[in-house]
């Protein structure tokens, strides 16, 4: 008969090894994508040059390992965007074990919302946020007399260290709606909370846009419908669930 100390050493033997399978998949999965985006890096880069607001950026190298960093950073963001979504399934099924079906169905929301959301961040931050911040750039070093020659591979560093930060922040309203479902989170606190976050996004709207009235306005409006988006959503979730018609659930 197998004591209880050997059965938890047999359980735990076995989820790390179903661990281990799934990161397996992610991994190869990653090595795909990875390879999707060498192919399609070039077309990524042609893309964002041609398409980087009124104004045109004419890229320059420095040392002859900058095209080949910019290259490869392109093709590991188009290897990890592919992967994220992929990613998160493979979370949700190694957790799915422990779930009931509502609470299984319930998670697996997040997993497509989450991707949608992320993209949708880096859209919206291209589209709207970067040209803003281009410009102002370009007109404040016109403005000091300096001659614009831009390198390739801190332009692209640039990019990235702007669209990221926005993918992250449009997954906004998923985090309050999980923090709802957890307990940690409550309308009387969503309330209390409201002007402390509106000074924060603020603040996180001046620090990745332009000093401008009308830049900071177009990204921390945003921000801040997120942020009541989130709210709205995660208030009726907990009203829902307080009429009895949802039971709390571990997320």
């Amino acid at each position: 008969m197998i004591g209880a100390g050997s059965k938890a050493d047999l359980e735990l033997v076995q989820h790390l090894a179903e661990l281990r399978r799934r990161l397996i998949y992610v991994g190869l999965w990653f090595v795909a994508a990875f390879a999707a985006g060498l192919y399609a890096s070039p077309r990524v880069l042609a893309f964002v040059k041609t398409h980087s607001g009124p104004m045109r950026v004419d890229w320059s190298v420095f040392s002859l390992s900058d095209g080949l960093i910019v290259y490869m950073k392109c093709a590991m963001l188009v290897g990890l965007v592919l992967t994220l979504p992929f990613a998160l399934y493979h979370l949700w099924a190694f957790a799915r074990p422990g779930m009931t079906e509502k609470e299984a169905r319930g998670a697996l929301f997040y997993v497509p919302v989450s991707f949608l959301l992320f993209v949708a961040g880096i859209a919206f931050g291209y589209s709207v946020g970067l040209p803003m911040m281009i410009r102002f750039m370009m007109r404040l070093n016109q403005g000091i007399g300096a001659r614009e020659v831009y390198g390739i591979r801190h332009y692209v560093t640039f990019i990235l260290s702007f669209l990221l930060p926005m993918g992250v922040a449009f997954e906004m309203p998923l985090v309050l709606l999980f923090l709802t479902r957890l307990g940690l989170l409550t309308p009387d606190k969503l309330r209390q909370a409201r002007k402390y976050a509106y000074v924060g996004l603020a603040v996180v709207g001046s620090c990745i846009s332009p000093p401008d009235f009308v830049s900071h306005l177009s990204v921390t409006v945003p921000l801040i419908l997120l942020f009541e988006i989130g709210a709205f959503v995660s208030t009726r979730y907990y009203r829902k669930r307080r009429r009895g018609s949802l039971s709390p659930q571990p997320v």
